[in-house]
Order: C-alpha cells, then structure tokens, then sequence
C-alpha cells in the first residue's frame, strides 16, 4: 500500500447500530454493506458476531456478498469470542478479526480490576489466538485517549510481535484535542519498536465535537486507516464522520494523502442510512445535510448565482447532490429572487425586478420560504404582471 493512502475502515453497520433504537436486521445490513462495497471503503466491520445470534448471521450473510473489501468482526480478548468472530468470518474473501481490551489506568482499575502488565499479557493472548484464525488481525487499546503514551507503546510493540498487523489507537470519551491526539499518534510511530510492521489506525468520537479533526491529525501525524461510520452515528454523540474524513482529504490535495472513496455516492448512501436506521440527519450536517449546499442570505446567494465558488468549497456534484439550492427567504435579495423566477419562466427587467421585489418581501414576511408556486401567486398577482408576460 503506498504510503499516501489512508484506509477507510467503516463502522456503521457495528458502532453506527449502537445507537438506541436504530437495530438493523439482515437484509438491511446486506444493502448497506453492498453499498459500501460500491463506495470503496476498504474493510466493513460488520458486527460483533459473539453478541447474538442476529449479529452472527449478519456478519456471516456480509461475508458471502462483499467482492471487494475486508470484512472484519469485533472481539473482546476473550478466547470464545474470537472463534466465534472467526466461525462467522469463514466466509470472507478477505476477512480481518479485531480483538482489543481497555489500556488506561481507569479501565485496568476499575472495569478489569487488574494490573498493566496482565493487560499486556491478556492483549499478546488475544492477538496470538486470533492470528491462528487469520493473517490480518486488528487491536484495540479501548480509551488509548487518556492511556499514559509510554505504557500504550509498551502495549503496541508487545501486540505487534503478537502478530497485530493493525493498531486501533481510540479516543473511546472522544476527550482528546486534536493536538493531543495528533501527538500520540506520533510518539507511537517514533517510539514503537517494528511499528513499520502495523498500520496505525485513528478511532474518534465525537463527544466534544472533535472527532473528524482529530482523525485528520491523526493522519498528518501518521496513522493510516480512519475508523469512521456514514454520518457520524454511533455510539453517544457518534463517531468520525466517513463523509466528513474524506472530503477534508480530498479538498486538501496539499496533504498528499488519499482515500480512494467513490464520493459521488455520499449523499446517496447517507440517506440509504437514515432512512434504514430512523435516524434524522440534521439539516446543518456538513456534506450530506439538506442545507449542506442552500443558501438563503441574500449576500451568499448573490455571490453563488455569479460564481459558486464565492461560497462553496465543493462542488455539490463531487457528493452525489445534483446542485445547489437557493432558498427564498425574506432574506433573500434581488439576485436570488431574479435566478428563480427565471428557473420557472419569468425573464425580468430590472425595473420589474424592484417592483416585484416590494411585493416579494411582503410575501416572505408571512411565510418560512417561498417556493416556485409562490413565485407565481406573487407574480401573477402585481400590478405588472400583464407587461411581464407580454414582454
């Protein structure tokens, strides 16, 4: 793999079904999975085959379908959960078990009741007996975020000559800033003996608004696979946003770095997710919300209706959205009021343009957004309307 493309590990159908009320069942999981076959992501981690016997068989049933990439089931570093995980897995064309235990000094005290140096010894087990199962096996070091760094590159180096071949490097609170972050990244790539044999990997949520940035300085900083789901869902406030990642890296072709995503299908996909889980994506959500690409200030739609570039990084077209919107509001200006009267037939003058702006305004003043039938009733309602038509 060259050392500028960053994998793209998709959670959704594992962390992104945590979400409260958002169970899928199989044949749901299938068509989401195929689609993120299409998309491009490069592993599918398609559940937690231990934690039922529903899960199992989605994972299993996702094994039979994806051509093209890795499906991976998550583990706990229990002995019967990576068979399990393996059993499910048998399937795959390329299958990958990620197996992991918590590393900070709160989870070693008070969740396992234990020491650091059995963590150790319980994280070399779990990854030796899952690499009796498969050649590519992940680790996780759960809240590595608040892990001391010296004790989390002990924990790396001693996993990698387990035969890790991944390490997940989670920020499980979604505590860190992204500079903190960023740093710990690079301390595990400068200070882990045969780190050259793993690729680093950022696991973010989204607790405090941080978790595509801190993904992003993760890469910068080195890690090469982003752990993210289709609109941020997942667990409490979510995770990394697939969309969001993806895009930065693209609009950012200084970074050198490159994902490899289809991204034309993001807008497509996304609501293939909300409408499959019942879960509204917010209007204001960056790339794939309803008003990722509107404008209703009439200083923004100005500018876009003369070059969209004034106002728009990407092109609505780049994400699988046909084209941007202008809304019609009572903040809305001439421009915009004059480009869509034009879209339903209407060519005016500038003279006509202020008188039917008066008349607009009004309108607008009673109603959220005026929309083309409106333009009508207001057009069809002035005092020129017979020279518009005649004209």
């Amino acid at each position: 793999m060259s050392d500028n493309r960053v994998q793209i590990f998709d959670t959704t159908l594992r962390d992104g079904e945590q979400v409260p009320g958002c169970k899928l069942n199989t044949e749901q999981k299938l068509i989401i999975a195929e689609q993120l076959d299409n998309l491009g992501v490069d592993i599918i981690e398609a559940g937690f085959p231990v934690s039922s016997p529903g899960d199992f068989k989605s994972v299993e049933e996702i094994s039979k379908i994806v051509k093209n990439a890795t499906v991976c089931g998550l583990t706990r570093s229990v002995e019967n959960d990576i068979k399990v995980a393996a059993e499910a897995l048998k399937y795959a064309k390329t299958a990958r078990i990620h197996t992991g235990i918590g590393t900070s000094d709160s989870h070693i005290k008070f969740k396992f009741k234990s020491t650091r140096e059995d963590i150790i010894e319980r994280a070399v087990k779990a990854v030796a007996y899952a690499k009796t199962f498969v050649e590519d096996v992940e680790f996780y070091a759960e809240d590595a975020g608040r892990t001391d760094n010296d004790y989390l590159a002990r924990v790396c180096e001693a996993v990698i000559k387990a035969g890790a071949t991944v390490l997940n490097i989670p920020d499980t609170t979604g505590y860190c800033l992204p500079h903190e972050y960023g740093a710990k990244i690079k301390y595990l790539k400068e200070n882990v003996t045969g780190i050259d044999k793993a690729i680093l990997s950022c696991h973010c949520h989204n607790d405090l608004g941080l978790a595509t940035a801190n993904s992003i300085e993760g890469v910068i900083n080195g890690a090469r696979q982003i752990e993210c789901t289709i609109n941020g869902i997942g667990e409490r406030a979510g995770n990394t946003a697939l969309e969001e990642v993806v895009m930065i890296l693209k609009q950012h072709p200084y970074l050198n770095l490159d994902t490899g995503i289809q991204t034309e299908m993001l807008y497509g996909i996304s609501q293939l997710v909300s409408d499959s889980m019942g879960i509204y994506t917010q209007p204001n959500k960056a790339i794939v919300g309803a008003n990722a690409f509107a404008h209703s200030s009439g200083i923004h739609q100005d500018g876009v209706i003369k070059n969209r570039e004034t106002y728009e990084i990407i092109d609505p077209k780049d994400v699988g959205v046909t084209e941007s919107a202008i809304v019609l509001t009572a903040r809305s200006g001439r421009a915009a009021l004059a480009y869509r009267a034009k879209n339903v037939g209407y060519e005016l003058t500038k003279l006509q343009l202020d008188e039917i702006y008066t008349d607009f305004l009004d309108f607008a003043d009673k109603k959220k957004e005026v929309d083309d039938n409106d333009i009508h009733k207001i057009i069809e309602s002035s005092k020129i309307y017979k020279e518009i038509t005649s004209s």
